[in-house]
């Protein structure tokens, strides 16, 4: 009986075997881990997040990232399923805004009640072999007892193999529109230049969680106490008010001290969509972020700023990879190790590194082509220095996050395929200038902006000529340390004098 739904739950896979993946997009990830005391990681479970990024036909584009929880079975299937209820037929370039939100939402309904289809005969016999156990009593007889071991044991591998949910966040590029549908606390981030020079960094939606206000007033409305739920900040071990899956509050709710006044369902699989939102001229990128990636980065370093943060290392790593799965892996790696760096410091925020989740992130550009490998800086290549200067993680400050770096020529993509460039051969054109930029965070759910302070922008302006040896055969340094070497004399020259050191010259 097992082996038969674990074929059922495997067929959604076959169906989307023969759809193309986007080459415009790229995937990083990490396991979980649990730092001992020393800062030594293991991984306490198998990774259960999952992802998908394929291209359909009539130019749609479906992506997607899944944080799994209690085991991979409910991200894994939701991924194979929704792409399977999303990109074979039921979408096309004729749909319109409203057609394409009734699909999305229906796709997500068929996930979860196709879920519950494939695991209701485990919790049929799950209900079943309840009513067979005796309570424990020392009168009660060896063959009872053994009986009851077995029980028990049948039970715990029922248990495995229905427990477990996700969240999930996904989105689509159809008719050159973007729609994202988000169900619990994963996030999207999309970065664009606008037209006036200035790059927008948008959250598309609030997380699902137990301190959304709009959420605990749904949750109030069907007479959950919604203080309580604040207070406790979880619901059956998961932050998260809309989730796949999970049937302990879908099913037994009414049984749980938190949920058992609802008049209803109280935490939902219905998605929650934003869109649409027009692709055209827009250059930039498209971020899905599972809620592990997130909360390393805010734990290492807070949430004021995680979103430029993230924004700002995703563009640095543009800059100097020739592939999007090397940028996406990179940024992953780098969150990675600010989190544990914050762990091992012993510091203020150290009590909240001591563990992180599955995290996973992808990226899809837009309109933004990466470096050219072939060619070295000094040969015109688009390989730019780049600093990024976070803010202190022990400060209070809101210090904005700026980035510096040569913006790419933009370029054409169509159905898939990065067309020629605007520059020729990838050689930046003599006394040419990169487009200055300031950093915006917007929330298009609270609509709050801030741009970024400091003298340093996401794009700052940098010479493009491509550097000439001099009569002996050197190139000229990228970075003029005269500055550096004048304030350091300055501040030695006594030390220097009484020593008879050199210091630099």
């Amino acid at each position: 009986m097992a082996a038969q739904r674990r074929n059922l739950m495997q067929s959604h896979q076959s169906w989307t075997d023969d759809l193309p993946l986007c080459q415009m997009c790229g995937v990083g990830t990490a396991p979980n881990c649990v730092y001992a005391a020393e800062g030594k990681g293991t991984e306490s479970h198998p990774n259960e997040d999952a992802h998908l990024r394929f291209r359909g036909e009539d130019g749609c584009f479906l992506y997607g990232v899944f944080n799994g929880y209690d085991g991979s079975r409910v991200s894994s299937f939701a991924s194979q399923c929704l792409t399977a209820e999303l990109l074979l037929g039921q979408l096309s370039s004729s749909h319109t805004d409203n057609d394409v939100r009734r699909i999305f939402t229906q796709a997500f309904d068929v996930v979860e009640k196709s879920y519950f289809s494939e695991i209701d005969d485990a919790l049929a016999e799950k209900a079943h072999l309840s009513n067979f156990l005796v309570p424990h009593n020392e009168n009660v007889s060896f063959q009872i007892s053994s009986q009851n071991q077995k029980v028990q044991e049948r039970l715990k591998e029922l248990e495995q193999e229905v427990s477990g949910g996700a969240t999930a966040v996904v989105a689509l590029i159809l008719n050159n529109k973007l729609y994202i549908a988000n169900v619990g606390t994963n996030r999207a981030l999309l970065c664009k230049s606008s037209s006036d020079g200035q790059n927008q960094v948008l959250q598309i939606g609030r997380p699902h969680s137990t301190d959304n206000e709009e959420e605990l007033q749904r949750l109030a409305a069907l007479g959950v106490d919604s203080a309580r739920i604040r207070q406790a900040g979880q619901i059956a071990g998961q932050s998260s008010t809309r989730r796949l899956g999970d049937y302990r509050v879908k099913l037994n709710y009414n049984e749980m001290d938190l949920l058992s006044a609802a008049k209803s369902k109280p935490v939902i699989a219905e998605p929650e969509i934003h869109g649409s939102q027009s692709l055209d001229n827009v250059t930039g990128f498209l971020l899905l972020m599972s809620e592990g990636l997130i909360n390393a980065l805010e734990s290492a370093h807070g949430p004021e700023q995680a979103n430029q943060e993230i924004v700002a290392m995703v563009a640095a790593e543009l800059a100097q990879q020739t592939s999007l799965e090397a940028v996406a892996q990179s940024v992953v790696e780098r969150i990675k190790r600010l989190h544990h760096d914050a762990f091992v410091s012993g510091r203020q925020r150290a009590a909240l590194c001591s563990r992180h989740e599955d995290m996973t992130l992808l990226i899809r550009t837009l309109n933004y082509p990466l470096v050219d490998g072939a060619l070295t800086p000094t040969q015109g290549g688009r390989i730019y220095p780049v600093s990024v200067p976070y803010s202190n993680s022990q400060s209070t400050s809101k210090t904005s996050v700026t980035l510096s770096l040569v913006m790419p020529s933009q370029s054409t993509l169509t159905n898939g395929t990065n067309t020629a460039s605007t520059l020729e051969e990838g050689t930046p054109t003599p006394g040419s200038q990169s487009p200055t930029a300031t950093l915006q965070s917007t929330n298009t759910q609270t609509q709050s902006s801030s741009s970024s302070s400091g003298d340093g922008s996401l794009f700052r302006q940098r010479g493009s000529q491509a550097a000439q040896p001099d009569e002996t055969g050197r190139v000229p340094p990228y970075v003029d340390f005269s500055q550096f070497y004048r304030l350091w004399g300055t501040d030695h020259s006594d030390s220097q004098s009484s020593q008879g050191g050199l210091g630099p010259q």
